[in-house]
């Protein structure tokens, strides 16, 4: 990216916006560079690169201790030396026997108690994940001024793209499966509406689904031009097209019953 210049009075000088330098981007986008941010999360990813590094050897040492010995022997050795340390009047092996029917039949009932409730909780979470997208999508301002779709189209196109997070945020990825950065804070990811404007920017047909793109569309097998030339799609031959295809049709024809 290049730095923003301006003339003034025959001199140049870099555009400042808010206290920052502004930089255009190689895609031709320009947006303020908050150098002391960047420094301070530069600094931060280092001191959490230490702190792993740290840790990482500190874990090597201790393993260092066990270097030579059969975790699996020493694993039966330890069971066998429990087993008459308990003054069992069978033989060790027995003992083991029992354990692992034990266990099995435990490890059974729980599966069986276990997994319907997981399967519940991943419904729940996925249900809760589609209502919070919806939501931010139906909420959004980037989609209420710029783009020529409404709120669902828009989620059809790029809703996969939006990973939960906590506190109600979401993580995006872009077209080609990146995770999304925020221009202004590099470091950062974007917020909502960034996020969406940067896929929209990537997206192929974005001429079509921006408003004021001036973007016509052609004819297509079953339709029918209504008012203003725009061309009708029914709504079987809607719900039959993909995502794309639906984002696209919405911009270029009339969607009739």
């Amino acid at each position: 990216m290049k730095l923003k210049t301006i003339e003034v009075n025959g001199s140049t000088y870099a555009e400042v916006q808010d206290g920052k330098p502004v930089y255009v981007h190689d895609d031709g986008n320009v947006s303020p560079f908050d150098a002391p941010h960047a420094v301070a999360a530069i600094k931060a990813r280092n001191a959490e690169a230490k702190t792993h590094r740290e840790a990482k050897e500190a874990l090597e040492a201790k393993i260092k201790a066990f270097e030579g010995l059969d975790p699996e022997a020493a694993r039966k050795a330890l069971e066998t030396v429990g087993n008459l340390d308990a003054k069992k009047l069978i033989d060790a092996g027995e003992v083991e026997k029992i354990r692992n029917e034990a266990k099995a039949g435990y490890d059974r009932k729980l599966e069986e108690l276990y997994n319907p409730v997981v399967k519940e909780l991943a419904d729940l979470k996925a249900t809760l994940h589609q209502e919070r997208l919806s939501a931010a999508f139906a909420k959004s301002k980037y989609v209420a001024e710029r783009l020529a779709i409404p709120a669902d189209m828009a989620q059809a196109a790029f809703g996969s793209r939006f990973t939960p997070e906590g506190n109600g945020k979401f993580a995006a990825t872009g077209l080609d499966g990146n995770p999304l950065y925020s221009r202004s804070k590099p470091s950062e990811a974007p917020d909502f509406d960034e996020a969406l404007e940067l896929l929209v920017e990537s997206y192929p047909y974005r001429d079509q689904i921006l408003k004021g793109s001036g973007a016509s569309g052609g004819g297509a097998n079953g339709s029918r031009t209504g008012a203003g030339g725009k061309r009708q799609v029914s709504r079987a031959q809607f719900d039959a097209m993909s995502p794309a295809e639906r984002v696209k049709a919405a911009a270029e024809a009339e969607i009739v019953d």
